[in-house]
């Protein structure tokens, strides 16, 4: 039978959602006009609510489509006006060109990473040493680059692998040719090796994606969120990492024993080692790619590496905003390896785009709670605390909106409002700067408990890897599970103290002060 028009526009709208899904968005679509009459701040908290519900589902459709269209209506129905839309997006000008340049440079420079991690993986024969390996290298890339592009790295690693033993495994026999001998080694590829091959990945992978939130969280390019929070308290790249480190540090040294711990006994599903057959295929595989490497592509390497130098040298001395940085790298990591074809180019910027949309998204959803002062009453219950308290109440709070919604929505909010209370008068600067580190620790640790609190985490998921690896929601919470408690609980006993982090923001800025004066006999007023 032949559809109507109408369950034609139905089928259309949203593509593969769903039924209940557009049925959902179709009734916000009609609700929220009917409250706004009613009540503008009731109206706005549904509107909030109903975006981190489209948050929450990102797997059954990318949030941009339907937060997209609950954005417009909240604009066309008066929540918000164009002008504030643009103000926020314009306000937030450097992390929409860290998503659209530091991301598509880093895509020229995918060969350097994928050598980096293949010879982890083919001459690291410890599974804890490998497990600790991805785990560092992923918080050591991520402080510096893009969580999100690291995980894309390190998933085009596994998916190569995964493509050579699949091709492998289907052909049943592998002949594995040595050095120095004349003799063929025939490899018979069992159920179990694919079985565990795919739990050896799943670890992997996890452990990376918690090591991207480890080094993300320590840096003003780590996060998204990082960059907002860095730019509303005229934090450089420098001042950022030395207030937030006496988290950070100690929370990059619980999360990598729990990695060790995790591994050594084998708990979470943890402890998957490669199979014997599945490691000769590899170590034959980076062979066979290491002769077949010509002069050009080694030099491509180094020249790639040179550029990794620069890019972490010019972020340290903060020479560029840092997505003027990002084109640097573009263009002379194109230029030293020969991309020079457009085509070439252009797909260097597909992974970011969708989310650089997404982003200005949830700009225009700032705009709504801004201008119904939705979260004005929240703020200032929470500021009514002192001291420590008042720090704990900001971290938690992030921490749990983070886990069920997405940590860049959560941290411009609470930075945005504090922001407004520290103009309005209402806190001091040192409460601001500390309840800064409260807010993006907040967002960034505890958010790890499930894919839709963290890009990374998300972006695994939704890739074409998770399902040949056997690698679901459920599985990925359970395995972030031990993570998420140690992170949690050592994120909130630092900034419980506020010894250290108030500490470390005294000697900041003595060290300021002793720098313009020439002298260090004093510290800074009211400390």
């Amino acid at each position: 039978m032949e559809q109507t028009y109408s369950q034609a526009l139905f089928k259309n709208f949203l593509g593969q959602a769903p039924s209940w899904y557009k049925i959902t968005i179709v009734s916000f679509l009609i609700l929220n006009p009917i409250l706004f009459s009613i009540s503008p701040y009731v109206a706005g908290w549904a509107l909030v609510i109903q975006f981190i519900f489209t948050l929450a589902m990102a797997l059954k459709c990318y949030p941009l489509q339907p937060g997209g269209l609950l954005a417009i209506e909240a604009v066309a129905i008066g929540m918000t006006s164009p002008q504030q839309v643009f103000h926020e997006i314009t306000a937030n000008i450097q992390v929409v060109l860290l998503l659209v340049f530091m991301v598509a440079g880093i895509y020229f420079m995918k060969n350097l990473l994928l050598f980096l991690f293949t010879k982890i993986i083919t001459k690291v024969r410890s599974k804890i040493i490998v497990s600790l390996l991805f785990c560092f290298v992923s918080a050591f890339l991520s402080a510096f680059l893009d969580a999100l592009t690291v995980i894309a790295v390190i998933i085009s690693v596994a998916v190569g692998f995964y493509t050579v033993y699949h091709k492998v495994a289907s052909g049943k026999t592998f002949t594995c040719t040595h050095d120095h001998t004349e003799d063929d080694e025939v490899l018979e590829l069992s159920r179990e090796d694919l079985v565990g091959f795919r739990a050896y990945l799943r670890n992997l992978l996890m452990h990376a994606g918690v090591g991207t939130a480890l080094g993300g969280v320590m840096t003003i390019v780590g996060e998204p969120q990082n960059l907002i929070i860095g730019q509303q308290a005229s934090w450089d790249f420098v001042e950022f990492a030395i207030r937030m480190s006496p988290v950070t540090v100690p929370v990059l040294f619980f999360g990598l024993l729990t990695c060790f711990c995790v591994e050594k006994f084998k708990i979470f599903t943890y402890g998957a080692k490669l199979p014997t057959n599945v490691r000769k295929i590899l170590v034959e595989f980076d062979k066979q790619e290491t002769i077949n490497r010509t002069r050009a592509d080694n030099v491509k390497l180094v020249m790639q590496g040179l550029i990794a130098v620069w890019l972490i040298i010019a972020l340290a001395l903060h020479l560029a905003e840092v997505g003027l940085v990002g084109l640097s790298v573009i263009i002379l990591a194109t230029s030293f390896t020969g991309i020079i074809d457009e085509h070439q180019i252009g797909h260097a910027f597909e992974e970011a785009l969708p989310f650089t949309a997404l982003l200005s998204v949830f700009f225009a959803v700032v705009a709504v709670i801004i201008d119904q002062q939705l979260f004005t009453p929240v703020i200032k219950w929470v500021l009514t605390f002192e001291g420590d308290m008042q720090l704990v109440m900001f971290y938690l709070a992030n921490g749990f909106l983070s886990m069920v919604s997405d940590n860049v929505f959560v941290g411009t909010v609470y930075i945005t409002e504090v922001k407004k209370a520290l103009i309005a008068g209402e806190i001091t600067r040192d409460q601001f700067d500390m309840l800064a580190v409260a807010i993006n620790t907040g967002t960034n640790l505890p958010s790890v408990a499930t894919p839709n609190g963290q890009a990374a985490f998300l972006f695994l998921l939704t890739s074409a890897l998770a399902p040949l690896i056997r690698l679901s929601y459920g599985r990925m919470v359970y395995m972030a599970l031990p993570y998420t408690i140690v992170l949690t609980i050592v994120g909130l006993l630092t900034i419980s103290s506020g010894f250290l982090v108030e500490q470390t923001t005294n000697f900041y800025e003595w060290h300021i002060i002793s720098h313009h004066t020439g002298t260090e006999s004093m510290a800074p007023s009211g400390h």
